[in-house]
């Protein structure tokens, strides 16, 4: 339990880190960059993948990697993408959302089996989520009106692509879990796997970056060596859980989302002075609720 425990606090605050970030004058996009040449240099100092086998690795698991390459860069620009033409408050939703689609998998994909105790877990934590979404008037409105003040042609998206790149949360999000459970069936070789797919995605990143010209900004790609610290926790915990729960992907699923929702919300509470409405806190003894149910007797 302890792999999920970290995994959830990683990811915290990795939200925390790209809150702040935004009113920090960091530029998300360079600090993505370096945070990949960081999660590859944590890979390489704590994880020791053989090197001299790291390309020899079967098409599917190739595969894996070429998705992962290519989605974790991606969705981190497109939920930057979202948060600008359809506010936070949408974005953070889609994204929350996206759990339904690696429940799915768990049995369409992964062949779990649905006992009665499950399915009450799994709708417990849809409805801890539906809590923990809804937010105060007041809250909803200054997100709103965030939104309303961005620049004509990025609000205009709303109208026109708003809803194509929620569906991009949603979705990149989703795939992402999905992948990554893939991945923690691999078993002994996630170490080089692991790797390979923080090269990939840093490498596209960093050809991303250099196509459009940028110019670099030393404090964002100073603050990356953190992000990708807390990024490598993060993802690698996530799997590690996975590895230590395989035959109940839902558990992880659903207390990886449910959890960081859960945390976020008192961490927003306690330390940005974000309103909680009694739903939210509902939300939270739902969570728990959920989570109790999931977890194997």
């Amino acid at each position: 339990m302890h792999t999920l425990i970290l995994s959830i606090s990683f990811s915290v605050a990795v939200s925390i880190f790209l809150k702040l970030a935004r009113s920090g004058g960091i530029r998300v996009d360079q600090a993505i960059a370096v945070n990949y040449a960081t999660a590859v240099a944590l890979c390489l100092w704590l994880l020791h993948p053989p090197l001299d086998t790291l390309f020899e690795q079967p098409a599917a698991v190739w595969l894996i990697l070429g998705l992962l390459g290519v989605l974790l860069p991606s969705v981190f620009l497109v939920m930057a993408a979202a948060v600008r033409r359809a506010g936070i408050v949408r974005s953070d939703t889609a994204q929350r959302l996206s759990l339904i689609l690696p429940i799915l998998a768990a049995f369409l994909v992964f062949h779990e089996v649905l006992s009665g105790r499950k399915a009450i877990g799994i709708a417990l934590a849809l409805c801890a989520l539906a809590c923990l979404l809804t937010r105060p008037r007041a809250a909803a409105a200054a997100a709103g009106s965030a939104a309303a003040t961005a620049p004509e042609d990025e609000t205009r998206g709303w109208a026109s692509r708003g809803w194509l790149v929620l569906l991009g949360v949603w979705a990149g999000y989703g795939c992402i879990d999905i992948l990554f459970k893939q991945m923690a069936r691999i078993g002994a070789g996630f170490a080089g796997s692991l790797l390979l797919s923080f090269v990939l995605a840093g490498v596209l990143m960093g050809l991303w970056l250099l196509a459009r010209g940028t110019r670099w900004h030393a404090r964002s790609l100073a603050s990356g060596v953190l992000l990708g610290g807390l990024n490598f926790g993060n993802i690698y915990f996530y799997i590690r859980a996975h590895q230590t729960f395989p035959d109940n992907p839902t558990l992880v699923f659903a207390a990886m989302n449910i959890g960081v929702i859960s945390i976020g919300t008192l961490v927003g509470a306690g330390v940005f002075r974000e309103r909680l409405s009694l739903l939210n806190v509902l939300g939270i003894v739902l969570a728990l609720g959920a989570i109790v149910l999931l977890f194997p007797r």
